[in-house]
């Protein structure tokens, strides 16, 4: 399948257990199919002795015929445990060889299913589901390791033994190889029909597997909104509802599968039968033994389990290629936001430009902004403020790349955003969003995990400045307490200030704040924004906010409305004017 052919880079990074695999593949049948040949001697030596024995008289020489028949048959018995043996031994190490390198692939592959998550815009995200995206780097990686690993060696195990047994049936007879092998050609065709059907069938299961977990990530996620709603009862219903269409494409597919044994019992069967009766017919004419007859049905038993297994290593291959194809989908699809090949070296200052930006977001095709203007100098305190849905936000998603401008530019320290590195660039911006997003990890990996080389004392510090280390103090364990997934041992406000101490902890010349304080109650938010007088003395800050902060000075305040700037001036100025500001001041002091 051309799906599968995107691993064969992975068979050339393991190409050499690859190979010593195949090598134990051949040695351990070559093992095997000796002992047909051994038994087929044994058997034809000791019939012609019993000939020849029973005709003896001479109880001597009866004794010694005895004798030499024991011997013959112990010692060909050892041969045979010997060769059973060492088979098991080179069997081992071909799964020590093949499975360890299937084990290896799977491995690799999340990690590139993962990095390429990572390289992915925003865009992508918005527009696919988590559970999706889980169940790719999941189930359909351990379907392809089912095909890297037990299918492959399996094929290849069928394949040697195949010929191994064949050639050694052509050199007994021909004629009664023809009429053994005769039904497989017929077990080709069935497989390939059946085959067909799996396939088509393997890719609607997977995607019903990624809505099914998609599903059940959505409920996990929102337990608490589920059980204030009290929608317990309606989310099982629907969750069933959506269990019993993968449960009766499952069961569907099985039934398709479970045509491949009992026709591999059929075929082998015809096999065998066809080895007994035209084998005794060839005997009794004297062109092949008794022993030729025992060789074939051994090599009948050998081929059994391949063959048999002939129909699940199809069905892993076939459902390994839809689930490739489901990887491939993503692993091919390109980032829209991309590092250019000579990015721009200079370290950001903090001059900021927006030059007649205009964005529409493409997967609800909103316009968020209209023809906005903004000059920010290094240092400069603004204030972003309007209704939601006004296009504050979406400044700041464009600072940090993480969209790009459809018209218009945005320049930073004279330079286009999109001439820099974008890990680099990033890294030298401090963002606070309104949406608090924690880790299932301690109160200080949480903290530091913007600066992964900051001291202790730098982590506490930023929790001084959000205005968090009376919190923590009444944590059980202090800094070292887990704080459960998204931080669900936290209060909203606590959350906001975590991760306000996350971008603090950066001191990045740039720090952006998203409705960063939404959750913080009016002292707490004075608290901070006092702490951060000193801090920010330097730094080039954007506040986006609802909310007047009557405390700071800021030198520039923007008033947007419908992604355009309604007013634009200092406090002073805004007030002066009597507009949007001044009514909100007013409301807000009220």
């Amino acid at each position: 399948m051309k799906n599968l052919a995107s691993l064969n880079k992975y068979f050339v990074k393991y190409k050499w257990r690859l190979l010593l695999g195949l090598l134990f593949v051949t040695v351990s049948n070559l093992f095997a199919v000796i002992s047909p040949v051994v038994v087929r001697n044994t058997l034809d030596k000791v019939y012609n002795s019993i000939g020849t024995y029973q005709k003896l008289t001479d109880p001597h020489l009866i004794s010694t015929m005895e004798s030499d028949i024991f011997k013959l048959v112990l010692w060909n018995g050892l041969l045979l445990l010997g060769l059973a043996l060492l088979r098991g031994v080179f069997m081992f190490f071909m799964r020590q060889t093949i499975i360890v390198m299937s084990r290896l692939i799977e491995y690799d592959q999340k990690n590139e299913i993962y990095d390429h998550y990572q390289q992915l815009d925003t865009q992508f995200f918005k527009t696919h589901f988590t559970g999706d995206l889980m169940n790719r780097v999941a189930e359909d990686v351990s379907r392809v390791r089912m095909y890297t690993g037990p299918s492959l060696m399996y094929a290849v195990n069928l394949t040697v033994l195949c010929v191994m047994c064949i050639w050694g049936m052509l050199r007994v007879n021909p004629m009664l190889t023809l009429y053994v092998v005769a039904p497989l050609p017929l077990l080709a065709i069935c497989i390939y029909i059946v085959n067909s059907i799996i396939f088509r069938k393997s890719e609607k299961i997977q995607a019903q597997l990624s809505g099914l977990t998609t599903t059940a990530q959505e409920s996990y996620s929102g337990i608490r909104v589920i059980k204030s709603f009290v929608q317990e009862n309606n989310m099982l219903r629907f969750f069933n509802n959506t269990s019993q269409e993968y449960r009766k494409s499952a069961i569907n597919l099985s039934l398709t599968e479970a045509i491949y044994f009992p026709s591999m019992n059929l075929f082998i069967g015809l096999s065998m039968l066809s080895t007994v009766m035209i084998g005794g017919y060839l005997a009794i004419q004297g062109k092949i033994t008794a022993g030729n007859i025992a060789e074939f049905v051994i090599y009948i038993n050998l081929l059994m389990f391949p063959i048999s297994s002939i129909g699940w290593v199809a069905s892993m291959t076939q459902r390994a290629g839809a689930s490739q194809k489901r990887i491939d989908e993503f692993l091919h699809t390109e980032p829209l936001i991309k590092t250019p090949e000579h990015p721009v070296a200079a370290p950001l200052q903090g001059n900021i430009h927006f030059d007649h930006v205009e964005f529409t977001y493409p997967h609800t095709g909103i316009r968020a902004l209209k023809g906005f203007e903004l000059d920010i100098k290094a240092g400069e305190k603004v204030a972003i403020i309007g209704k939601t849905g006004s296009g504050k936000s979406t400044i700041a998603q464009l600072l940090l790349r993480m969209y790009d401008a459809q018209h218009g530019q945005v320049l930073l320290g004279g330079h286009s955003i999109k001439e820099y590195e974008l890990k680099k660039m990033r890294a030298q911006i401090a963002y606070a969003p309104q949406e608090a997003y924690l880790f299932s990890d301690t109160v200080f990996n949480n903290i530091r995990f913007g600066k992964s080389d900051a001291t202790e004392a730098e982590v506490k510090e930023a929790a001084r400045l959000a205005d968090l280390e009376k919190d923590i103090a009444t944590l059980a364990q202090g800094y070292e307490t887990v704080i459960g997934e998204r931080g669900v041992m936290l209060s909203g406000g606590q959350k906001q200030r975590m991760v306000l101490a996350r971008a603090l902890l950066k001191n990045s010349k740039i720090l952006l704040m998203d409705e960063s304080l939404s959750a913080v109650d009016t002292q707490t938010e004075q608290t901070i924004l006092q702490n951060l007088q000193g801090y920010l003395k330097d730094k080039t800050t954007i506040v986006i906010t609802h909310r007047i902060f009557t405390s700071w000075n800021f030198d520039k305040i923007l008033v947007l409305d419908d992604g355009a700037i309604a007013e634009q001036g200092t406090h002073a100025q805004l007030m002066q004017l009597n507009g949007r500001y001044a009514a909100l001041y007013r409301h807000q002091t009220a």
